[in-house]
């Protein structure tokens, strides 16, 4: 029925996530309730000028991951944010908003960028993307589907 609210879904510790914009994944994420964003790893972290244009620049994972590309991402559209990290330090990071696919749903998420290079998982996904929309079984893992990665026109 059009205009109705989907349901929410129930989704394991770890879900496969992947990222059309940036042409990322399926990639492990792990499900932190505890973490009000989620947050991608990435380094290299720059801010260029293209075009008279300020334009954040980032590669995502290390060279050492086996999902690691060279390709370098660019966002026109971002912001700066304090965020207090898993040890209760408080933290700048940039903030872009990109699509990502977990199951069947394709959802717009806002996604913090961080040094996670010391974590089990690149990707954290928060309670902000999970609100009315996912309920977490802690026992489980990998509820939802693997959905494969469509190369897509990335948007800047």
């Amino acid at each position: 029925m059009k205009g109705t609210k989907p349901e929410t879904e129930v989704i394991g510790r770890k879900e496969w996530a992947v990222f059309p914009d940036l042409q990322f994944g399926p990639v492990e994420a792990k499900i932190d309730t505890g973490a009000y964003t989620t947050a991608l790893h990435c380094n290299d972290l720059r801010l260029i000028n293209e075009d008279g244009k300020i334009i954040l620049t980032f590669k995502m994972l290390e060279p050492e991951h086996p999902d690691y590309e060279k390709q370098v991402q660019k966002f026109e559209h971002f912001s700066v944010k304090t965020i207090k990290n898993s040890f209760g330090d408080s933290e700048k990071r940039y903030i872009i908003k990109t699509r990502i696919r977990m199951g069947k749903r394709k959802l717009i998420t806002t996604l913090s960028l961080t040094d996670r290079g010391g974590m089990r998982y690149p990707v954290l996904i928060g309670r902000k993307l999970l609100r009315n929309r996912f309920v977490v079984n802690v026992a489980e893992e990998f509820m939802l589907p693997q959905p494969a990665l469509r190369k897509l026109k990335k948007r800047i």
